[in-house]
């Protein structure tokens, strides 16, 4: 592959969501990596474009997506009944280990950034059981900070990672740090970056995943909820309803094309 495809993508609630399937992302990504090219990978679902709507810093950063899939079921959903009846949902933890397995193959250093020091260790233990060969350039996890982004701490990881030489970089603060955090580093990080928000977790087991028959039908959400009733019960029903209503607005307004 010489270069990238054209690709295609519909709009929903205002942000733009690409349709490509499993290998096709994972080609693109690898083409950037293996080109050093900075990139930024975003995986989008109901709550990030509810945020997004109310969310200018998080809006702007998922506008600036090279690749933004569609990680929520709904918004795979929406898309099989508009133009690609093929398309599926397309999430970071699966991705993120699918693209594990390629780096190894073709020699490609990665990085991870985010979480605990407890989650990484655990987490790069797990990899290297899983692929001995792959190149980990390295890893880090950030101080908690709320706000706004540090500038100084930015330039520093971007340079340490720089540094590592990693042509891939997995990104597990959560939404919304993660994405402006991609987009603040965007040309300063000379790699391709992937927003993969609970997939460092799953991964290194500190987290249990929705049994595979629950992620196939699209209620991966609903094994989250009986995990942590009191935080995401209220998150869920609210964000939900304001997708549902901004979805039927945006409908009325103008028919869907392929761009």
């Amino acid at each position: 592959m010489n270069k990238v495809p054209a690709l295609m993508s519909t709009v929903i609630l205002g942000t733009r969501i690409h349709a490509v399937t499993w290998d096709l992302a994972i080609t693109c990504i690898i083409y950037w990596a293996n080109e050093q090219q900075s990139k930024m990978v975003c995986f989008c679902n109901v709550h990030g474009l509810v945020s997004a709507g109310s969310d200018p810093l998080l809006y702007g950063a998922l506008s600036k997506a090279d690749l933004a899939l569609p990680d929520g079921a709904p918004l795979a959903w929406i898309m099989r009944r508009r133009l690609w009846p093929d398309q599926q949902r397309l999430n970071g933890p699966d991705l993120m280990w699918l693209l594990l397995a390629e780096a190894s193959k073709q020699s490609i250093p990665v990085y991870f950034f985010g979480s605990t020091p407890t989650t990484l260790s655990k987490l790069i233990q797990n990899i290297q059981t899983t692929y001995p060969s792959l190149h980990i350039a390295g890893y880090s996890s950030p101080p908690f900070l709320r706000g706004a982004l540090d500038c100084a701490r930015a330039a520093s990881d971007a340079a340490r990672i720089n540094q590592s030489g990693a042509k891939i970089v997995f990104v597990g603060l959560g939404c919304p740090k993660q994405e402006k955090w991609m987009a603040n580093q965007t040309q300063q990080i000379h790699a391709v970056m992937l927003g993969v928000g609970a997939a460092f977790d799953y991964h290194a087991g500190t987290l249990a995943r929705a049994p595979l028959t629950w992620q196939h039908t699209g209620l991966e959400w609903l094994y989250r909820i009986t995990q942590e009733p009191l935080r995401l019960l209220p998150r869920y029903l609210i964000t939900n309803t304001i997708f549902l209503f901004k979805l039927i607005a945006e409908m009325r307004k103008k028919p869907h094309q392929k761009k």
